[in-house]
């Protein structure tokens, strides 16, 4: 029964019952691919890169749980995590912590010397953000860096470069993952407020929607560059129209603030991450007839 409940705790602590943190990192990580690659990536690329986004968030998930794990017991919606509750320890965390970070490294290790090299960039991104929450009221940047890495990796890897295109799909993940974990943290701003936690739900204050919409239009702009720079089609711009669409959605549905609308803005962009990858990857398929 003790082992069982551990193993339902470590599988928790990793949010394996939740993929939606896993393909909000994994869309992007497939815009990057493709674009790179000018179609279908490589399969060992394709392979390393999708298992590695599934062992990064995991690890993400733990060391942030490590980090929350005295703070997460007074929050409405994390009080039953495993480490607040006390079905797994912080020493238990942390080994699976780096347990998952071999795991990744290892697969890092098949790709070439500059992808290896940027791996270094993410294990700190990823070890840092949780504890950034605690200095700053921008700790959804850190994410969103945290987040995009996965970009400037899956063009090393692919192409063994680093193009400007590169660089305006990473800010566009960068305002996107901002934006989103915006709505996330308006979930949980009360508690936050009482427990002296930092957010950008709780810097832009009664702005919050409209500082959502403009990190929006610039995630909208940055992918409008990234598609002139890359000579997409039609289909690809389609697809931003339909994003476009999907962020006024959300703008409308959170009217009121109310937790459950605002977490589930923050849910639909999983179809915004979908569909821009379904576009790009069309764009390929149609040209390449």
């Amino acid at each position: 029964m003790i082992a069982t409940q551990k193993l339902m705790g470590l599988s928790q602590l990793m949010r394996l019952e939740k993929p939606i943190g896993a393909l909000l990192l994994l869309w992007p990580t497939y815009w990057a691919l493709w674009i790179s690659a000018e179609g279908l990536p490589t399969l060992s690329v394709f392979i390393v890169f999708t298992v590695g986004v599934f062992l990064m968030r995991a690890a993400g998930c733990v060391i942030n749980d490590f980090a929350d794990r005295k703070i997460d017991g007074q929050v409405k919606r994390t009080m039953n995590r495993p480490l607040a509750t006390g079905v797994v320890s912080s020493k238990e965390a942390l080994t699976l912590f780096f347990a998952l970070l071999v795991a990744s490294f290892l697969l890092v290790l098949t790709m070439n010397s500059l992808t290896i090299g940027l791996s270094f960039v993410a294990v700190a991104l990823a070890a840092t953000y949780p504890f950034m929450k605690r200095y700053t009221h921008l700790p959804q940047v850190m994410l969103g860096a945290a987040f995009g890495w996965s970009i400037p990796m899956a063009f090393a890897a692919q192409s063994n470069a680093l193009p400007p295109e590169m660089w305006w799909l990473f800010t566009a993940n960068l305002c996107w993952t901002v934006a989103y974990d915006t709505y996330y943290a308006m979930v949980d701003r009360d508690d936050d407020i009482k427990i002296g936690v930092k957010s950008t739900a709780i810097l832009f204050g009664r702005y919050d929607r409209i500082a959502i919409a403009i990190l929006q239009m610039l995630t909208l702009g940055c992918l409008i560059k990234v598609g002139l720079l890359t000579s997409l089609s039609w289909i690809y711009y389609g697809g931003l129209v339909l994003i476009a669409a999907l962020f006024i959605r959300q703008t409308m549905q959170t009217k009121t603030r109310d937790r459950d609308a605002c977490f589930k803005a923050f849910l639909d962009n999983n179809w915004v991450g979908f569909i821009l990858f379904i576009v790009i990857a069309a764009h390929y398929i149609f040209n390449a007839l």
